[in-house]
């Protein structure tokens, strides 16, 4: 899980420093055509094979997939690593605490709102554009967990991350050739756009499919909670975006939101034996 978070953030961290030659949308491109390769190689969808039915949550997810990395690239562009991340995070935040009707809760949503207000309050290098950015991501994520259970319903295995994210890298290639016509990559900026596709998206979720299979579920819900914090701590020694004491505040105050949120869910039932049927059901 630490070197799943690591690596994610440390992919955003070294896709940034392509920004200049081929900006936030080449580095987007790019992690898409890797993220693509990666899952099309794991889930093998049949694509042929899909109805109407599943395309439908299927097409909606590469819409979502495809604007999640770009406004989340924007926003780091804007506002730096840790406070890009840290707004994106409010996306699973909130679909964890929606539902919920407990006091704990409620209270979590109240820290986690908190840190949001100080993170974005009016400051002369505000950007708000930027920070409007994150908050799109943090939608989207929300979005994109929502739909995942979707189309986990209806296409077996990984076959609908695969398919969205083929159709992602399809719907990237115009961009692709454009920047490649106009703005042509350097070896140093593709290898940095590369990186940032092989860290951010193919180490973690294979990482993730091993991790799950060893670690509950309550347990890897709690760590991601930290990545706002890695990725402000990558940003800061990686890239020198240095936070402010109240802004390090902010982001605590997200993340022991997650935490509580985590620790404080009941566990799920037991599954209760069955009992065999009997022989004349057979």
């Amino acid at each position: 899980m630490v070197g799943s978070g690591l690596c994610n953030q440390t992919g955003a961290a070294l896709g940034s420093l392509a920004f200049p030659v081929i900006g936030p949308v080449g580095v987007v491109a790019v992690r898409q055509y890797v993220a693509a390769a990666v899952l099309l190689a794991v889930g093998r969808p049949r694509l042929r094979a899909l109805t109407w039915y599943q395309w439908r949550p299927v097409m909606a997810l590469t819409a979502v997939f495809a604007t999640m990395n770009l406004s989340l690239y924007s926003a780091i562009d804007r506002v730096g690593l840790g406070l890009a991340v840290t707004l994106e995070f409010l996306g699973p935040l909130t679909v964890a605490l929606a539902a919920s009707r407990r006091r704990t809760d409620l209270c979590c949503a109240v820290a986690a709102g908190a840190g949001v207000v100080v993170l974005m309050r009016p400051q002369p290098s505000a950007d708000y554009v930027g920070m409007g950015l994150g908050l799109l991501a943090a939608v989207c994520w929300a979005s994109y967990i929502l739909l995942n259970r979707t189309v986990g319903r209806r296409v077996p295995g990984a076959q609908g991350s695969a398919a969205a994210a083929a159709l992602s890298a399809v719907l990237f290639l115009p961009v692709g050739v454009v920047l490649a016509a106009h703005r042509p990559p350097t070896a140093g900026a593709l290898g940095y756009a590369v990186a940032a596709g092989v860290l951010s998206s193919a180490v973690p979720y294979l990482a993730d499919l091993v991790t799950l299979r060893r670690v509950p579920a309550p347990a890897f819900g709690l760590f991601m909670s930290v990545n706002p914090v890695l990725a402000a701590v990558v940003g800061w020694l990686g890239l020198g975006q240095g936070l402010d004491r109240t802004e390090w505040s902010a982001i605590g105050a997200i993340v022991a939101a997650n935490a509580v949120a985590v620790l404080a869910r009941p566990a799920p039932p037991a599954p209760q034996a069955r009992s065999p049927r009997p022989a004349a059901d057979s």
